[in-house]
């Protein structure tokens, strides 16, 4: 390349060749290294140094400021006296005086990027007797087009060792799977290629990086070249505070900017912009490449949810079980706080088994009532990142909340509220799968409210809400055997029939409905009351002695005489048993009826204590 490059011979004195040769000897020597241009600037001046015959030499830029205190009048001078590419230094020149020991000088191109660099020294007077204008010609020219070509190898040296770093630092990229990890390798890299420069990245998307020049993109904030750069996708500069902006762009959209400070030079070169670029590219690639990946996890997750979900609610589980596992897998999945299950009971609002205590207090009713309201009004589902705004309260327990209806049909039949203590924590993808889950889940919901209301009118009597016969019959075979003693209380109505001739059939059924709800309020939880047939009313007290039975069974009676409209008085009839000497069902019936008669014989609205299997 070196020979081509010199086969054009415009002049061949016997100097010219020999200066030739030694510019020859010179390229063959840098070929195939790493162009060092200082370097071979230096070897090249002691070329000079040689065939000249001298050691006084002086190698300056006239635009320079850091060898060189000259006015502008003096380096005008300068630049005027060469008229040519060398000047003898005969005589002194007009406002700038040329140091005595210089008889010769040369205007030089290709040094520094710059046009106006210039060569002194003083030659052997023998050289200079034999040199021609051609020859100081030939000079000038050839080392002017050295320097150049150096140059020019060092820049592409320079691009293929950019590329080089942008294919290797490219393959790191794209073979991470974290975001935080790419943007510190394109720093690393930027601040190996360009040391002199500063970085900083404006990132559209949340996230944590540790220990990066990094900070959210504010759309109020940012320059007018960087918020082109990011709605463009374009590399834009800020021509007065050089500052370059490079969007951190992929195929589905803008990442970010990297923002560039080349404060320390006039002008951004191309092949810096474009290198840049490149990386810039490569790393919103990347940066893509790794959110669809966790997009794809997220999703795999989501579905996975849904499935399992999916399986468990179509198994044949309670009402209270469905709404214990959605808590249970809403809180797991959603990182959640607080979550309500609200069903609509006509115009008032009923919290399901299975919701946070949240719910129960008077802010999470203040909470459901807004979230009914507003779900009634705009029919669709909602979420919000700062209650505080919305409810106009500063003292909050949770801020984000997102509510999701529970449909059937065309029917809203109830709502889910999920809450978080951190504002904006919900993210759009979590709120699109809670809808999801919550639109899977209604109808086992539904199913599994609407069979235990099946289940519950089996066992129920219609009329008065207490169970029936055949379930208390069950429920006292199975006390009978893993319990340790029981009582069992037969009531009736006194004088029913007479109620029903005086007031008609539908006071006496509103009398059944009075006496049944103060059976109901009068027993403990684990007791159970059952209409027995008619007017006849009956109570099992599973683990009850005696006494305390006689106690439950006075205090109901007269609770019946005071509490009911128009007034009716009650006889009951008591048994019961002990693990000591079990009694069959029939037995325990038998006594309490007996007991029954003789508390009807006896005057009514009394209890009356048959056998006892003690």
């Amino acid at each position: 390349m070196a020979g081509d490059y010199y086969m054009n011979q415009r002049y061949e004195s016997k100097w010219a060749i020999s200066w030739k040769a030694l510019l020859y000897d010179l390229m063959a020597g840098f070929r195939g290294a790493l162009f060092d241009v200082e370097q071979l600037q230096k070897e090249w001046l002691r070329l000079v140094s040689r065939q000249f015959r001298t050691s006084q030499l002086y190698l300056f830029n006239a635009s320079s400021q850091e060898k060189l205190d000259w006015t502008r009048e003096q380096k005008e001078a300068l630049s005027q006296a060469f008229t040519q590419p060398y000047l003898f230094c005969k005589e002194e020149i007009d406002g700038w005086p040329l140091p005595a020991a210089y008889n010769v000088g040369f205007r030089l191109t290709g040094f520094c990027k710059e046009k106006n660099t210039y060569l002194f020294l003083r030659a052997d007077k023998e050289v200079m007797a034999v040199l021609t204008e051609e020859d100081l010609l030939f000079f000038t020219e050839e080392s002017s087009r050295l320097i150049e070509w150096a140059n020019y190898v060092h820049v592409m040296e320079g691009r293929v060792n950019r590329y080089k770093e942008l294919f290797n630092v490219t393959g790191r990229l794209h073979s991470s799977t974290d975001i935080e990890f790419v943007l510190k390798e394109i720093i690393t890299t930027l601040q190996k290629i360009f040391p002199l420069c500063s970085y900083h990245f404006l990132m559209a998307m949340e996230g944590s990086y540790t220990g990066l020049p990094v900070t959210h993109f504010n759309f109020d904030e940012v320059s007018e070249a960087g918020m082109a750069s990011y709605t463009n996708g374009t590399i834009q500069v800020d021509d007065i505070s050089k500052i370059l902006y490079a969007p951190l762009i992929g195929k589905q959209g803008v990442y970010g900017v990297l923002k560039v400070n080349f404060s320390e030079e006039k002008n951004i070169p191309e092949t810096k912009k474009e290198f840049i670029r490149m990386l810039a590219n490569a790393g919103g690639g990347a940066i893509e490449k790794v959110m669809l990946y966790d997009q794809s996890r997220q999703l795999n997750s989501d579905l996975q949810l849904i499935n399992d979900a999916s399986h468990e609610l179509n198994s044949s589980l309670r009402f209270s079980d469905v709404t214990n596992f959605l808590h249970s897998q809403i809180i797991r999945s959603f990182n959640a706080c607080a979550v309500g299950f609200i069903f609509f009971n006509g115009k008032e609002t009923e919290t399901l088994p299975g919701s946070s205590s949240f719910f129960y207090e008077m802010e999470g009713k203040e909470l459901i009532h807004f979230t009914a309201e507003k779900l009634i009004k705009d029919k669709e589902a909602f979420f919000i990142g700062e209650l505080a705004n919305k409810l106009e309260r500063d003292c909050l327990t949770f801020h984000a909340m997102m509510a999701v209806p529970m449909e059937q049909g065309n029917e809203l039949r109830g709502f889910c509220i999920v809450l978080k203590k951190e504002p904006y924590s919900f993210t759009f993808e979590m709120y699109k799968l809670l809808q999801s889950l919550i639109h899977h889940s209604t109808l086992a919901l539904a199913n599994a409210m609407l069979r235990e209301k099946l289940e519950e009118m089996v066992i129920t009597d219609h009329l008065t809400h207490l169970y029936s016969r055949n379930y208390l019959d069950q429920l006292l075979q199975k006390s009978v055997e893993k319990d340790e003693k029981g009582v069992f209380l037969l009531m009736d109505i006194d004088n029913f029939k007479k109620v029903n001739d005086t007031y008609g059939h539908q006071t006496g059924d509103e009398i059944l409905i009075q006496v049944a709800q103060i059976l109901k309020t009068a027993i403990r939880q684990e007791d159970v009351a059952a209409r027995w047939g008619g007017e006849e009313l009956a109570v099992y007290l599973p683990n009850c002695s005696l006494e305390e039975g006689t106690m439950t069974a006075k205090r109901i009676i007269s609770e019946v005489a005071e509490n009911t409209k128009p007034a009716v008085t009650i006889s009951c009839g008591l048994s019961c048993w002990s693990k000591a000497n079990p009694p069959s069902k029939k037995q325990l019936f038998n006594y309490a009826d007996t007991a029954l008669y003789k508390a009807k014989e006896a005057g009514k609205n009394r209890v009356a204590i048959g056998y006892c299997c003690l």
